[in-house]
């Protein structure tokens, strides 16, 4: 399957290696949440299937991009992968004892209808774990976002919606922060040619492909400067963590009583 976007992350491309890392962990931190019948919204291309699945009595993924349904449902022929554009979800009302959504919310326009579909979905007593970015640690304005969050505006969407909402983040340790330092300093050299602040000013389309290869460009860049810390960070870098402006993903569990 082919890498169309720096948004698509990849565990074969070295230089995507931290941000691999970093969204595989919330796969793994939700894993004492999964049970019964398990829907993932905007499964991509499988990251975090073979943790989650295991913990489920049914699967089904949906994702947008038929191509990566179609390779899915090959790799993986005793679960189940739709192709589908959402919201809507075309499926019944409480369907599902729990519902996976990682950094999927950021490109949905409705949100308050996504999280509404999300509830709908659910069974009585489930529930829902998504993450996406930390809007105060993001770098830059990312095109294909219709908008980022920090904790206190996602938590406050998902309580129009869900009966309990715990907020908790996604951290790194002090390796994973370096990288994120050099990342900052880096972006912040590119984006210091940005004399007329396009990337806010100019509408998203018209940035993704040139948001794309500088992006490209930047990660090569630096493993490039700093192969061995590039390589070295794994999901054991990262770590589950309370509520904080500082968490790079937000990790928010929502439940249905």
């Amino acid at each position: 399957m082919a890498i169309y976007t720096t948004e698509i992350t990849s565990d074969q491309i070295a230089s995507d290696n931290p941000i691999h890392q970093r969204l595989l962990k919330a796969y793994i931190e939700a894993i004492p949440y999964i049970n019964g019948d398990l829907l993932e919204l905007g499964c991509g291309e499988g990251r975090g299937i073979d943790l989650i699945v295991p913990r489920s009595s049914s699967f089904l993924g949906l994702d947008k991009i038929e191509a990566v349904i179609n390779n899915l449902q090959s790799k993986y022929p005793d679960y189940q992968f739709e192709s589908s554009v959402f919201p809507p979800v075309k499926l019944p009302d409480e369907s599902f004892d729990t519902i996976v959504s990682f950094q999927v919310i950021e490109h949905i326009k409705n949100d308050h209808l996504f999280l509404k579909e999300i509830y709908r979905l659910l069974k009585k007593g489930g529930k829902a774990i998504i993450s996406t970015p930390n809007r105060l640690m993001s770098l830059s304005r990312n095109p294909w976002h219709e908008r980022e969050y920090t904790a206190n505006e996602l938590e406050k969407i998902c309580k129009d919606h869900f009966d309990k909402v715990t907020m908790m983040g996604i951290a790194g340790n002090d390796k994973v922060m370096t990288y994120h330092e050099r990342n900052r300093k880096s972006v912040d050299k590119i984006m210091r040619f940005d004399v007329l602040d396009l990337q806010y000013r100019l509408p998203a389309p018209l940035l993704r492909i040139p948001y794309d290869i500088l992006n490209r460009i930047n990660r090569n860049s630096l493993k490039n400067q700093a192969d061995e810390l590039v390589m070295s960070i794994s999901q054991d870098d990262y770590f589950l963590n309370e509520k904080n402006d500082g968490n790079l993903d937000l990790f928010c569990v929502l439940e249905r009583n």
